[in-house]
């Protein structure tokens, strides 16, 4: 029997309520399903609890962020406790801990003063809360590691979004990867032809840009080859790929075929991405009949794009977008 050899460990960071750790103020946690779910089968949790690493207790009392004089501040509003300055400091040396550990991902929890990413609650006097806050770990996090795939865990509710974050999270593997040792030109542009497909069903004009760089790479030093290619290529894939461009991308693909495919082989593939423009079918439905067309005749141009296997087939991601 053919052994299976090991899965490459994934290591994501992770707000540790939503593991089902009782770390909250109340004593309680926010376990949740998906994370736990189908996300737990094929990554490794860093679980992270700010608040109570940096020293707050379980229970104790509900903390805010709070503007005062211009300045965001971390505060226990009912005892009139600044915990900003503590949480910084704890937060810069967890994060350089955390950047140390290889992650590929983090998920925070939505709404929280220390790990919201975006739209947290900030009080000013008496007047209803502004929507435009961003937790202190959170902060400090983006700031030390702004190309790691970071996401909230409600976001990821969103079918498109949950695979957008997915399929950032192999990206940024396959980036890190590629410049983790003494990369070769030669490598970069294989590197960037095998992701072609993948960037223009997210962000087209991107690819464009991308393989202006890598024609300059000559001319530059390699860390800003580095630099300039991971900020691009992990800002491209922020962008959600739309249908449309899902399509595009399909189409593209079709194209390659054209000369193997007879006339019924080709209608039925590009009803079928046709469909799937529409909306009529997921995601799913025209890459099997591509797949099907590439097992049977084949095409290395084809078979080494990301955009045919982007994350792990089991988790099932293409079925829901």
């Amino acid at each position: 029997m053919t052994k299976v050899p090991p899965r490459e460990e994934i290591r994501i960071g992770i707000s540790s309520c939503l593991l089902g750790q009782n770390v909250r103020y109340d004593g309680g946690h926010k376990r949740d399903s998906l994370v736990t779910g189908a996300l737990a089968q094929f990554m490794t949790f860093v679980p992270v609890c700010p608040e109570v690493e940096s020293g707050m207790p379980v229970p104790r009392p509900a903390i805010r962020l709070v503007r005062l004089r211009g300045e965001v501040r971390l505060v226990d509003p009912k005892n009139d406790v600044d915990h900003t300055e503590a949480m910084r400091a704890w937060a810069a040396e967890k994060v350089g801990e955390l950047a140390r550990l290889d992650l590929a991902g983090f998920i925070l929890k939505k709404d929280s003063p220390s790990c919201g990413m975006e739209r947290v609650r900030v009080y000013a006097g008496k007047g209803p809360a502004a929507r435009d806050g961003r937790g202190l770990f959170a902060e400090a996090l983006l700031g030390r590691m702004p190309l790691l795939p970071v996401e909230e865990e409600g976001r990821l509710n969103d079918p498109p979004l949950r695979e957008n974050f997915v399929e950032r999270i192999f990206a940024y593997r396959r980036l890190r990867a590629l410049f983790g040792g003494r990369w070769t030109l030669g490598a970069l542009v294989r590197f960037h032809a095998s992701e072609k497909l993948l960037l223009l069903a997210h962000e087209p004009r991107a690819y464009q840009a991308l393989g202006r760089l890598v024609a300059r790479a000559k001319q530059l030093s390699r860390a800003e080859v580095e630099a300039g290619y991971g900020e691009a290529f992990m800002g491209a894939l922020r962008v959600v790929a739309t249908k449309g461009r899902n399509a595009n991308a399909l189409s593209h693909m079709a194209g390659y075929l054209k000369r193997v495919l007879d006339a019924g082989e080709k209608a039925e593939l590009h009803e079928s991405i046709a469909d799937y423009r529409r909306g009529l079918v997921p995601l799913v439905v025209p890459m099997t009949l591509l797949r099907h067309h590439l097992r049977k005749h084949g095409s290395d141009y084809l078979e080494g794009q990301s955009f045919l296997e982007p994350h792990p087939k089991e988790l099932m991601l293409r079925n829901h977008v």
